[in-house]
């Protein structure tokens, strides 16, 4: 429980951000190359659509099937770590990866794509759950800054994904899915070498734990405003690409300008906001001008400006990197629960959003016009503002716990 680490947290918060133990940084490099594969995919997605004659909200599915995936799957996460270890869930989420990265390159239809993809999604909800705890608890220098480190691969990964991902992508769309089969392979060495094997936690974790965990207001008030700002988010993910007018090395660049401003947002502007505003605050106003960037895409579409878009895309790296290291700080500390069951009943709610919005947003284009999934993703934010406002006193425990450390 978050109460059994306070002393350890006291000896470890002294430590600097980059006086880790090996094994650490070897979990952040294949957190790196695990959330590559997320923006890899997005510069190829027109040409998929193209090549296979298929919508986009028909491609979109590739993020409905792995994001639903690893929503579910996040709820036997836990029970799994606490039955095979960390070491061994990292593996065989990374295994899990390997084989269906692989398998998806050698697809041909829409449908086979999207059924790898879900086996990929698996994979997924087995590592970055583990890959959260294990950072944090294997980090000489606190959660705070290991959350920093962690939100530092993520954004790393995401910002050279799509970058690989053009370049791969402009030989052939199946070029990026065995780009990450091969790095994860890395990875898994990586885990697999450097890695020491850890004990095995004295509690088995059970199915209904992320559930209970969801009993705790604050950890449920954070979930939900994932699930409701995660449509913005995979909006701007899935659908994008498609009215930005790019080829795969544009839509490469641009992704990894928004990757780079996210990065740069976690670890360096996200704990200066953290020490000087509230969570709440802080969060109403990162979420609020993310809803406006997202209008301001809605508005690019309406003006046939594909530049609007691509600066208001390559913008909200900021506040979306300001936005994910607050709330994932804040529910390693929301709930007296073990923090992988605390990752694993957020991360269930959150993903579930994930899995809704791209085929929302794809159908929403078809259905009405081009830019009102931008306008939909845009309310849906403000939505989750609203959620934010209206419980925040669930949250007052986490802003005096940040100010002690």
């Amino acid at each position: 429980m978050n109460s059994d680490h306070s002393a350890i947290e006291q000896r470890k918060s002294g430590g600097g951000l980059l006086s880790q133990p090996k094994a650490v940084w070897a979990v952040a490099f294949a957190c790196v190359i695990s959330f590559m594969g997320l923006g890899l995919v997005d510069p190829i997605l027109p040409a998929i659509a193209s090549d296979l004659h298929a919508t986009p909200s028909q491609v979109s599915l590739l993020f409905t099937s792995y994001n639903l995936v690893t929503g579910i799957a996040m709820l036997i996460t836990g029970m799994v770590s606490s039955r095979l270890g960390i070491k061994w869930t990292l593996l065989t989420g990374i295994l899990f990866i390997i084989v269906f990265a692989a398998l998806g390159g050698t697809s041909g239809t829409i449908g086979g794509i999207v059924g790898y993809r879900a086996g990929w999604g698996l994979g997924n909800a087995l590592f970055i759950a583990t890959a959260l705890s294990a950072i944090v608890g294997l980090s000489k220098s606190g959660t705070a800054k290991a959350i920093i480190l962690y939100e530092a691969a993520l954004g790393l990964g995401i910002s050279v994904g799509p970058l690989l991902g053009g370049e791969l992508g402009s030989i052939s769309w199946k070029g990026p899915f065995f780009g990450v089969s091969a790095l994860m392979l890395i990875g898994f060495l990586f885990i697999l070498f450097m890695l020491p094997k850890l004990p095995k936690p004295t509690n088995k974790t059970t199915l209904a734990d992320p559930f209970k965990a969801l009993g705790f207001p604050a950890l449920l008030t954070l979930g939900i405003v994932a699930f409701l700002y995660n449509f913005g988010f995979f909006t701007l993910m899935a659908y994008s690409p498609y009215v930005m007018d790019l080829d795969e090395h544009g839509l490469g660049y641009v992704f990894f300008g928004w990757g780079i401003l996210l990065a740069i947002a976690s670890v360096f502007i996200a704990p200066w906001v953290q020490k000087r505003f509230s969570l709440v605050a802080s969060m109403c106003a990162m979420l609020f001008l993310f809803a406006l960037d997202l209008a301001a895409m809605a508005i690019g579409t309406v003006n046939g400006s594909p530049d609007t878009v691509i600066v208001a895309v390559i913008v909200a790296g900021l506040f979306l990197g300001i936005n994910n290291t607050l709330i994932t700080t804040a529910v390693m500390q929301a709930a007296p629960v073990e923090r992988s069951t605390a990752s694993a009943a957020y991360s269930f709610v959150r993903f579930l959003g994930g899995g809704i919005s791209p085929w929302l947003a794809g159908k929403l284009a078809e259905w009405y016009k081009q830019e009102t999934p931008f306008y939909f993703g845009a309310f849906m934010v403000i939505l989750g503002v609203l959620v934010l406002w209206v419980r925040r006193r669930h949250l007052k425990h986490i802003d005096r716990t940040t100010a002690a450390h």
